[in-house]
């Protein structure tokens, strides 16, 4: 072998400028599926054992591949979260507040990062605060707020916070947009103002349009973090909605109530496999969104400057 070929199967083993070669793309990839595992396995087990039948459940032979396929363990945890109606009630606590909230934290990052103002520093720094302190210590003055509002109960105790910009977490969406709108470029600012745009026509047809990946992250943030709070919510809302998560973390009783133990028979017994089907089909509406949304969610991660969270 001479020394030509002997660079060229060292540049396709271990890689030249062009390329990574296929050492390191083993070990790359190798890493990426270890991690993907490790990520990936409870919610593989999740779901595998929720498909598994009582008598899968006791063979300890049956792992990973059920003898059979069982829904049983579906139906049962379908009627015990009363799914269809809560489903309903969850996607209305969590999506409507998020659309107001990413609006209203568009608007407020918008004018924090194009005007000066007094007290700006003072703000930013409140809004922060807002993030940091833990929302246990403010809890009750909310309550307490709310209670002489009439609000307890309703959905506008979580609709009022997003309108002013204090639903949960807003800190972190308006610093997104804060970011976001200042590396806006003046010079499009200045066009639009010397064509006769006003600023509320500058927001709209500048500043929105630049601002689209960090409404896609923020809006599904937002979902996420309102679809998996039931602290607040059970509090606010005082049972008048149930959400998925409130009814998971009362399903056993639920279970209990609807197949009274010492009167099913052993088959209708609550198991491991109903308590995780129950748990997937709280999760399964975030991963159909993510699914469905995962391209635009990765593309607006990496233009909004979003490492993780």
């Amino acid at each position: 072998m001479n020394r030509d070929q002997l660079a060229h199967w060292k540049g396709v083993l271990f890689g030249n400028r062009t390329s990574y070669g296929v050492v390191f793309t083993a070990i790359l990839y190798a890493l990426l599926i270890a991690i993907g595992f490790v990520y990936l396995y409870p919610l593989l087990f999740m779901f595998v054992t929720s498909l598994k039948s009582p008598d899968d459940l006791l063979n300890p032979m049956v792992q990973w591949v059920p003898t059979e396929l069982f829904l049983g363990n579906y139906e049962k945890a379908f009627k015990v979260l009363d799914y269809l109606a809560t489903l309903a009630s969850s996607a209305l606590v969590s999506v409507v507040p998020s659309l107001i909230q990413t609006l209203v934290c568009s608007v407020v990052g918008y004018g924090l990062a194009r005007y000066q103002f007094p007290g700006k520093t003072l703000m930013i720094g409140l809004i922060l605060a807002t993030f940091v302190i833990p929302a246990q210590s403010t809890v009750i003055p909310q309550m307490l707020t709310y209670r002489d509002l009439g609000l307890l109960g309703s959905l506008w105790s979580l609709i009022l916070p997003a309108l002013g910009a204090q639903g949960f977490n807003s800190a972190i969406f308006i610093l997104i947009f804060y970011q976001t709108f200042l590396s806006l470029p003046k010079v499009l600012e200045e066009a639009a103002r010397l064509d006769g745009a006003s600023d509320l026509e500058i927001f709209i047809r500048v500043g929105l349009p630049a601002a689209a990946p960090a409404f896609i992250v923020s809006i599904i943030f937002s979902i996420v973090w309102y679809w998996n709070e039931t602290y607040l919510t059970v509090v606010f809302l005082e049972g008048g909605v149930q959400t998925l998560p409130m009814q998971l973390s009362k399903f056993v009783q639920a279970y209990e109530n609807l197949y009274p133990p010492g009167v099913v028979n052993v088959l209708d017994r609550l198991n491991e496999a109903v308590k995780l089907a129950g748990t997937f089909l709280n999760i399964l509406p975030l991963l159909a969104m993510y699914f469905v949304l995962q391209r635009w969610f990765v593309e607006s991660v990496e233009r909004s400057g979003i490492t993780g969270e």
